[in-house]
């Protein structure tokens, strides 16, 4: 892929590194180097995984896949939590200050939940509201945070959410 990018009126094209990666679910895909995203700490459970990629599926939507790069095996369905459960609400500024992300633009932050799937049954599709990942898209950063909030489970059904 090309980019374009202006130095002193100049034009420079710089080329984006492609990456294939072999995936246990979608088999081989190729990905844009600058579109992977570290974690620091990794997802919480699985150390040592820490460079992923967001996958869109039109079959899938509203559900993304959050796809391990360093391990083919590890894929994740992350939902916005939103579009289930429109007064959820998190206090981000603990992470943000952590991960030193005070100044970054509130429009390059994207939130997620966890899915988690029962053999396809949609009345035991549920999502993990305790552990939201939140995602830095200009800084290619995330975070899964771990909130104490009573409120919420980390099993907390979306498509019943969703109809009542």
């Amino acid at each position: 892929m090309l980019q374009k990018q202006f130095v002193s009126g100049e034009k420079k094209v710089l080329r984006s590194k492609v990456l294939k990666i072999e995936t246990t679910k979608f088999g081989t895909i190729q990905i844009e180097e600058e579109k992977i995203i570290t974690m620091p700490a990794g997802m919480l459970g699985f150390q040592g995984r820490k460079r992923f990629i967001i996958l869109e599926r039109k079959e899938t939507q509203p559900f993304y896949w959050y796809q391990c790069v360093d391990d083919p095996a590890l894929a994740f369905v992350i939902i916005n939590p939103y579009l289930f459960k429109p007064d959820y609400s998190v206090d981000l500024k603990p992470t943000l200050k952590e991960m030193s992300w005070e100044a970054d633009e509130e429009e390059n932050l994207k939130l997620y939940v966890v899915v988690n799937t029962s053999n396809g049954a949609s009345d035991k599709i549920t999502a993990n509201l305790i552990g939201p990942l939140l995602i830095n898209t200009q800084r290619c950063e995330a975070v899964q945070m771990a909130i104490h909030n009573i409120l919420y489970s980390h099993k907390y059904p979306i498509f019943s959410a969703a109809e009542g």
